[in-house]
């Protein structure tokens, strides 16, 4: 009976360890076998199986972001450039005031694209609030709610905030790092981001329009071999067809001039960057429609976003006046938003 009694007394011993919150410094009775706790009075969340990882790769990422960005800038220099050199002839032979409209419509496309792609690209991303931790006369009830602690940043990180390896911080509700601006996309500038996707798409789109209508009248002219009218199809001709036109277009082809060439490949380049944009932008609309980032969305699973999808999320993100957002429908209510 006296053994029982002390293996029963030792075994609970053994059940409770002392633990000390990050947060406020209390001392707490956890079981031992809590890998993961969270602190009664400040609310800080201590994960004792993280671990920081030694990361070798941080200067790589950085060289490779600066690659990334100075491809990008020098891209849209060239086709800024080249689509001015290539157009402007064409546009002018209609008339001065066609020219004139042509090169300020191009002048505020490259504006906004310009500066919203720098303050996306080299504005913060969105540091986490300071706040005090450490002691429990200063942390009061509840000032750590679902904080976790930084290994790499050594300070508190809030729910909405993940510490980004290429960066090498903490980014304040962080969607993603983007390579090709060399930054995160954080709270501080994602509305930057979004702006500079909707006005890269409305220049390619501009600039697809203008070269192919200037394609249109400098394209040298189709010249057939055998077939007197290419355009009537008879039956089981199909084939003779397309093999005509095919030989016809690359003939041509082959006479386009210096200013013909940079108009193909500017049409080409421009398509291939609408596709990829469209979809870019699509997607971080739906995010934001649904008051989440990327980064959440995947964090929560399968039931993540449900019930926050809201018009006014969309609002409040590019800054709307309540005046505009009262008229727009809430399809279902939810505290859940997206915060700048």
């Amino acid at each position: 009976m006296i053994d029982s009694a002390v293996d029963h007394v030792e075994a609970t011993v053994r059940e409770e360890i002392e633990k000390i919150c990050w947060g406020c410094g209390l001392r707490l009775l956890l079981p031992s076998n809590a890998p993961i706790f969270k602190c009664g009075w400040c609310g800080a969340v201590t994960n004792q199986r993280a671990q920081k990882r030694k990361d070798k790769s941080l200067w790589w990422r950085r060289w490779r972001d600066r690659c990334f960005v100075s491809v990008v800038s020098l891209f849209m220099l060239c086709i800024l450039c080249g689509g001015v050199w290539a157009v402007h002839p064409v546009v002018f032979s209609i008339s001065y005031i066609s020219g004139i409209f042509h090169c300020l419509v191009t002048a505020v496309l490259a504006v906004s694209t310009f500066t919203t792609f720098g303050l996306a690209a080299f504005c913060c991303a969105g540091r986490p609030p300071n706040i005090q931790w450490g002691s429990y006369p200063v942390v009061g009830k509840g000032d750590l709610e679902d904080y976790t602690f930084c290994l790499y940043c050594c300070k508190p990180k809030s729910p909405r905030s993940h510490h980004c390896r290429s960066c090498g911080m903490c980014i304040e509700d962080m969607d993603h790092h983007c390579p090709f601006i060399g930054n995160c996309v954080g709270a501080t500038n994602h509305r930057h981001f979004i702006i500079f996707l909707i006005s890269t798409l409305i220049s390619t789109v501009y600039v697809t329009i203008m070269c192919s209508y200037a394609g249109w009248h400098i394209w040298p002219p189709l010249r057939f071999t055998s077939l007197a009218h290419p355009y009537t199809l008879a039956s089981g001709s199909t084939s003779r067809v397309v093999r005509e036109l095919s030989h016809a277009l690359l003939g041509s082809a082959m006479l386009l001039s210096t200013r013909g060439i940079i108009l193909v490949y500017l049409i080409v380049s421009s398509v291939s960057v609408q596709i990829g944009l469209t979809i870019l932008l699509w997607q971080q609309l739906c995010y934001i429609y649904e008051g989440e980032t990327y980064l959440s969305h995947l964090s929560s699973g399968a039931d993540g976003g449900s019930g926050g999808r809201d018009c006014q999320n969309l609002v409040r993100f590019f800054g709307c006046p309540y005046s505009f957002s009262r008229h727009l429908p809430i399809f279902r209510s939810s505290r859940k938003r997206h915060r700048k």
